[in-house]
C-alpha cells in the first residue's frame, strides 16, 4: 500500500484558514463551563408562524430537491419583500436565486466573478468567509479598515485600495462586527465609486431587520446601482434561525446567471422545505418581522450595561448581534490573550476582533461579544464580567 508523503496536502492558499477561533473558544466554554458569548447565534427562536411552517412543509411532503432557483413562493415572497419595504422590483423568475446561507450567495459570487489576481475591496474587520472565498476564488483581498469609536468609513483609505486589477467591492451593512449602519453619504462615496470605475458590488444585509439605530438603505436603490449590486441576505437573522442556511441573491439576470453557474456546483439546491416556511415568513406582518430586532435591541442595552460596569463599555453598536469592547483599559494590549485569560478568570467566553483583520492596528486590543442570547445567560455574564473589577 502507498502512503502518502509528508507534504502538506492543503494547497498554498488556503492555508491560514484552519480551525476557526469560533470553534476554539466554543470549546474552551464547554471546558470550563464558560457563558458563550462567543459565537453570533440566538439562543431563542424567531416567530412561531415560521416555525409552524416548516412542520407543515415536511408533512406536505416538501422533501425532495426543490427547483435550481428555489421554490418558487420562496422567489415570490423575496420580490414581494424587496418591493415592500425598499421599492426594489426584482422577477422572481431570473432575478432572484436562493442560495445555502448568504456565506454560499457570496462565495459563488466572487468565485463566479473573479479572475486569479483580481481585487476585492471589504471592510475591515470582515466576516471570517470573505477572506477565505476570495482566497479560494484566487483573488486578492484588499481591506478598507474601519476604526473605533464610531467605525465610519474613511473616503480616502477607500479610494486608497482602488487599483486596475479592483474588481468587486463587497459592502457589509449593517456591519459584522462593529454594528455601523452606514450612513446615506458613506453608501453615496461607494455608489460614485462603483459607477465611475465600472465596478460590480456585492453587498451583505443579511442584518438588515436588527438596526436598532439609524436606517438601512440598501444599495441597490440609488441611482446607477441597480444593474451593479448583488444584494444578498438570508432568514438566519431575520427569523432567528441560523441553522436553516436559507439566504439569497437578488440582480439582474445577467449577474443572478453568473452566479448560478457556480452555486450549482457548491450545494446544488438546499433546505426544501425551509424555503416554503421562509416564503411565509417574509410575508408575516413587519410588526411580526420587527420583533426580533426589538427583543435583541433590549439584549444589546443589556450587555452593554453589564460591559460599562465591568470596567470595558463598549462601542456605539447601531444594528447586528455583537458589542466591542477595547480590553487595554485592562491592561491587555492583545485581545486574543484576553478572551484566552477570560473564561479561566470569570467563566466568559468572547472572541478577539484581531482575528477579522489583516493588520488590527489600533484594534488589537478589540475584543467581541455576541448579545443575541436569553436575559437570562446575558445577566449571568454580566455578574461574571463583574470580577473584573
Amino acid at each position: 500500500m502507498t502512503e502518502l508523503t509528508d507534504r502538506q496536502p492543503l494547497v498554498t492558499r488556503m492555508r491560514a484558514f484552519g480551525t476557526t477561533i469560533f470553534a476554539q473558544m466554543s470549546a474552551l466554554a464547554l471546558e470550563t463551563g464558560s457563558v458563550n458569548l462567543g459565537q453570533g447565534f440566538p439562543d431563542t427562536d424567531g416567530p412561531a408562524e415560521i416555525l409552524e411552517a416548516a412542520t407543515r412543509a415536511i408533512n406536505s411532503g416538501h422533501n425532495q430537491y426543490p427547483p435550481g432557483p428555489g421554490v418558487l413562493p420562496l422567489r415570490e415572497a423575496i420580490s414581494e419583500h424587496q418591493l415592500t419595504y425598499y421599492g426594489l422590483d426584482y422577477d422572481p423568475n431570473g432575478e432572484i436565486l436562493v442560495t445555502a446561507g448568504a456565506t454560499e450567495a457570496i462565495t459563488a459570487a466572487i468565485l463566479a466573478l473573479c479572475e486569479p489576481g483580481d481585487e476585492v475591496i471589504a471592510f475591515e474587520p470582515t466576516y471570517d468567509s470573505y477572506a477565505a472565498s476570495i482566497a479560494m476564488a484566487h483573488a486578492v483581498l484588499k481591506p478598507v479598515r474601519l476604526d473605533g469609536p464610531d467605525f465610519a468609513l474613511d473616503h480616502d483609505r477607500l479610494l486608497a485600495q482602488v487599483t486596475d486589477r479592483t474588481k468587486l467591492l463587497l459592502i457589509n451593512t449593517p456591519h459584522n462586527p462593529t454594528g455601523r449602519v452606514l450612513t446615506e453619504t458613506e453608501l453615496g462615496w461607494i455608489r460614485d465609486l462603483a459607477v465611475e470605475r465600472d465596478l460590480i458590488v456585492i453587498t451583505d444585509e443579511v442584518y438588515e431587520h436588527l438596526v436598532y439605530e439609524g436606517v438601512h438603505r440598501p444599495l441597490a436603490t440609488f441611482e446607477g446601482m441597480r444593474e451593479r449590486t448583488i444584494q444578498v441576505s438570508s432568514a438566519g437573522k431575520t427569523f432567528a434561525v441560523t441553522g436553516w442556511k436559507v439566504g439569497w441573491v437578488c440582480s439582474t439576470p445577467e449577474l443572478v446567471s453568473a452566479v448560478t453557474t457556480t452555486k450549482q456546483f457548491l450545494t446544488f439546491v438546499n433546505a426544501g422545505p425551509l424555503q416554503y416556511a421562509v416564503a411565509e415568513g417574509l410575508r408575516l406582518p413587519p410588526e411580526r418581522l420587527a420583533e426580533v430586532g426589538q427583543r435583541l435591541k433590549a439584549a444589546r442595552d443589556q450587555l452593554a450595561e453589564g460591559l460599562t460596569s465591568a470596567g470595558i463599555p463598549p462601542f456605539r453598536c447601531q444594528g447586528t448581534y455583537f458589542l466591542t469592547s477595547d480590553v487595554s483599559v485592562l491592561g491587555y494590549d492583545d485581545g486574543v490573550d484576553f478572551c484566552f485569560d477570560l473564561p479561566k478568570k470569570v467563566g466568559v467566553v468572547a472572541i478577539p476582533s484581531r482575528l477579522f483583520y489583516l493588520d488590527p492596528g489600533p484594534a488589537k486590543s478589540y475584543v467581541r461579544f455576541a448579545f443575541c442570547k436569553k436575559p437570562a445567560v446575558l445577566a449571568e455574564a454580566a455578574e461574571r464580567l463583574a470580577r473584573l473589577r
